[in-house]
């Protein structure tokens, strides 16, 4: 006979009857046990996978009574908000001895102790709220493993390291009292009920089972136990664009395990499976929000992306990442407006109603309240889980609409002028574009011979393969390229509807370094992001370098035989340039018309795919920006978010 132990579960291998696994739940009852008919599990707040540990509990046990620790004016507003689920709301009640505070419960799915009742009442058992009614309510938060590990590792060991993190009560403080009064109900419980569940916070755990064990006696409460005495606590719904600051988790991750619940799916890894679902979704509301046909964002980025996030939550010493984590990462892999996109998406409970209910709305902040009436409050959580640490992230959000329409009503029209980091952009992208037509001006003319004492320009594979029967190696020489880039076009969208790009205009350099710019772009009146500040799209465009003045292509009536935005912009660059050619890059190769054209201009084309370049970069490319005067270059960049 040989044993074995792995993960906090022991087999037992007799002769050849293989391995099987002794009755671990049973073990892992006994040290949760307090009496022969009371199991004490305590409980991490605000943890979705500690939810899920609860309800594995509740549902392999055969309970006859659930105790929290709640107390008992409590219950009714909290089975009313269990029962209205999944819509969010909040049970609070005002502090007697402190009236500018307000302590509440969240009914939030994720919560241990609100899954606890939920299938309490679902399976029809006992629910008793145990905890002493306090004038003031003393919130306490500690440090913890991430629950996470409770997928790999028993709960034994889990609530072993917390063990030395947690504190004893001060002496007769109300902590204490309370402890004392749920032990002392406890023990009268039992003479009621045969097989009783107690959820308490870990924190409580330890001592709460002392005190039952030392059979401490029970203090008498601060306030009448009977609700129709007591302070009263009220159900209240809470506000969808304050979610993020009551529940414990990410709000679209609460969606997730409610939706996964209705949908009778399973939810034991929706702590990481829900993040990638987050990161989907908020790519789509990206796309869909900034009209984009083609992006950067692809599987092979948003691999890293999750590698990149991965480091940071272990860092952090985390097994899964929180909001901050995810937007630092999106902000990095995919720019400010991703980053505010997967925010805004993290944000949203589809459950959550926007009008107004049967109940008041509350809005929640950090640590404070805004009550139905106006009213700011202190708030206290009783379902406080880990310590919380607010950290900064300098993002750029979109404008409100209300700004956007009082900016386009004080745009000068005789005031407009570029931004310089963005002059730089797109002169270095034609710098390398025409360094790139120029290598190719040369390939055109060169030419194969065989090998005899230099290798001149390189091995020519192709012709040495095709020759291969000969056994001779061929060399290639590309002579001298002959004529120069004058005009480098543009075009990042085929078959441009004239709708869609309305605002045609030629710009000029400010300097020598500068191109003479002519492009069609969508209206920046449209989407201003700051006081003097308008954003556009590139449907296409050239520049012309070194720069000269030239008419305005888009009123030059020697142009009009073009048929579209493309066929203009062509036979502008064609008209203007002094060189026998210029360099296309485009999405397909150039048109039937487009080369017909060139032949009439007597121009020739030389073509580069538009998929050479990355899809970063030419998203970064496409969108400029335009300011109302030169005085705005200096807060332009307060307001400019890069994409």
């Amino acid at each position: 006979m040989t044993f074995s132990s792995e993960k906090g579960t022991r087999c037992i291998r007799t002769g050849n009857s293989g391995y099987r696994d002794m009755d671990s739940s049973r073990q892992q009852r006994d040290f949760y046990r307090l009496g022969h008919s009371l199991t004490v599990f305590p409980v991490v707040h605000e943890s979705g996978d500690y939810a899920l540990s609860v309800r594995r509990e509740m549902l392999s046990g055969h309970y006859d009574c659930l105790a929290v620790a709640l107390p008992p004016s409590f219950q009714e507003p909290v089975i009313q908000g269990i029962e209205r689920l999944p819509e969010i709301s909040a049970v609070m009640q005002r502090e007697q001895g402190d009236p500018d505070a307000v302590n509440y419960v969240p009914i939030d799915p994720c919560q241990g102790m609100i899954m606890g009742i939920r299938i309490a009442l679902q399976e029809n058992i006992a629910c008793e709220f145990i905890d002493m009614e306090v004038d003031v309510y003393e919130v306490y938060e500690g440090t913890f493993p991430d629950p996470y590990a409770l997928k790999r590792i028993p709960g034994e060991p889990f609530l072993a390291a917390i063990l030395p993190t947690l504190s004893r009560p001060e002496p007769e403080s109300r902590r204490e009292r309370r402890i004392a009064y749920m032990a002392c109900r406890l023990r009268e419980l039992e003479e009621e009920y045969k097989d009783i569940l107690f959820l308490c916070s870990v924190m409580d755990w330890p001592w709460v089972r002392d005190a039952y064990l030392l059979q401490t006696p029970c203090p008498e409460p601060s306030l009448p136990a009977a609700p129709a005495h007591g302070p009263s606590a009220r159900l209240f719904r809470v506000s969808a664009a304050t979610l993020y600051f009551m529940l414990g988790e990410i709000p679209f991750i609460t969606y997730l395990y409610e939706k996964s619940r209705e949908d009778l799916t399973s939810d034991e890894n929706l702590s990481i499976d829900g993040v990638k679902e987050l990161l989907i979704e908020a790519r789509r509301r990206w796309v869909v929000k900034h009209d984009i046909t083609q992006h950067h964002l692809n599987p092979q980025v948003l691999q890293a992306y999750m590698k990149y996030v991965r480091n940071l939550t272990l860092m952090d010493r985390r097994f899964t990442p929180d909001l901050y984590t995810l937007t630092v990462a999106a902000k990095q892999i995919g720019g400010d407006s991703f980053a505010v996109s997967l925010v805004e998406t993290a944000r949203d409970y589809p459950y959550q109603p926007e009008s107004e209910g049967a109940y008041d709305t509350v809005g929640f902040g950090m640590g404070r309240g805004e009550m139905a009436d106006g009213e700011v409050v202190s708030l206290k959580n009783r379902l406080a889980g880990e310590r919380k640490v607010w950290r900064t992230l300098p993002l750029r959000p979109e404008p409100e609409v209300r700004k956007q329409k009082l900016w386009k009503y004080f745009w000068d029209p005789y005031g407009q002028c570029s931004w310089t980091p963005e002059d730089r952009k797109i002169e270095s992208f034609n710098l390398h574009v025409r360094e790139q037509a120029r290598a190719l001006i040369g390939e055109d003319l060169a030419r194969s011979e065989k090998f005899t004492s230099s290798i001149k320009d390189g091995i020519d594979i192709r012709e040495t393969l095709r020759h291969w029967y000969e056994g001779d190696i061929y060399v290639k020489e590309i002579p001298p390229s002959r004529g120069a880039v004058e005009v480098v076009v543009l075009i990042f969208e085929m078959n441009a509807d004239p709708d869609q790009y309305p605002w045609r205009q030629t710009w000029y350099s400010e300097h020598e370094a500068e191109s003479t710019l002519c492009f069609y772009a969508t209206p920046y009146l449209e989407n201003m992001i700051g006081p003097g500040i308008g954003q556009s799209t590139y449907g296409g465009c050239f520049l012309l370098f070194p720069p000269r003045y030239i008419p305005n292509i888009w009123e030059d009536p020697r142009l009009n035989f073009a048929r579209t935005l493309e066929e203009r912009l062509l036979a502008g660059a064609m008209f203007h340039t002094t060189e026998p050619q210029i360099t296309l890059v485009s999405p397909k190769a150039p048109l039937l018309r487009w080369r017909q054209i060139a032949r009439r201009l007597g121009k020739r084309i030389i073509h580069i795919p538009l998929s050479r370049f990355s899809l970063q970069t030419l998203q970064r490319l496409r969108r400029f920006h335009v300011l109302n005067g030169k005085e705005v270059r200096s807060y332009a960049a307060r307001f400019i978010r890069e994409f």
